[in-house]
């Protein structure tokens, strides 16, 4: 059986952005079954959890066979073995891994920064003049984004893959703002994306269990 770490809580901001949802929707699109294993606090610094994770993070991946880290490395290792998300071709498969990439090489370091403000330093003094400048080099790497995709519905041949799910993740951490509106081809992809049964199931499962952790933690409910 397949077993994920994720997080028994996170804050509401953080809830649907932690990064097991990438593995947990890979999961789904590949019709694999799984086992999640709910850390906190007091497993991340343990030998036996970093000893999985050496950064004391989310999520960890075993199989039976193999034992990994990073949450794209683990998308691309369930893609490799399904045809619903990787394409037989070489020049299929190739250009999935470059986009793959691209989501958290070329978009993610532009999206991460901003989310660093509005959610760790809102108000502080050096946000009112690093603010404008982060989020006026982030709408233009989503222009570039957006020019990339043109008319297509997705990245990679114009066909669903583990890319897409990279990148939707990606861009669903701009959700707090409304930057996307003014990105139409963008906006309406992550709603393509998200409406995936799939992604519904994989959120849900998240979400599940941020749930149980509050109905037996209800304090955590006033953070």
């Amino acid at each position: 059986m397949i077993r994920v770490t994720a997080f028994k809580w996170v804050p509401p901001f953080a809830q649907g952005s932690v990064r097991d949802l990438r593995v947990r929707w890979a999961l789904e699109e590949a019709g694999l079954g799984y086992d999640d294993h709910l850390v906190g606090p007091e497993d991340q610094p343990t030998a036996d959890y970093r000893a999985l994770q050496p950064f004391g993070q989310v999520p960890t991946y075993r199989d039976g066979r193999v034992t990994m880290f990073e949450s794209g490395a683990i998308v691309l290792h369930i893609a490799q073995t399904s045809p619903d998300l990787m394409p037989a071709d070489e020049a299929g498969r190739a250009l999935v891994t470059t986009w793959l990439f691209a989501a958290m090489n070329s978009v993610e370091p532009f999206v991460a920064p901003l989310a660093d403000i509005d959610f760790f330093h809102p108000g502080e003094a050096w946000t009112v003049e690093r603010r404008p400048q982060v989020e006026a080099e982030l709408r233009r790497r989503l222009a570039d984004l957006q020019a990339a995709l043109d008319d297509r519905s997705w990245f990679a041949n114009d066909r669903f893959s583990a890319a897409d799910i990279l990148m939707t993740c990606v861009l669903r951490d701009l959700r707090h703002t409304d930057i996307l509106a003014d990105f139409p081809a963008l906006s309406a992809y992550v709603e393509r994306a998200a409406t995936r049964p799939a992604f519904r199931r994989a959120l849900e499962d998240q979400l599940r269990a941020f749930r149980e952790t509050e109905a037996r933690h209800p304090e955590l409910a006033a953070v």
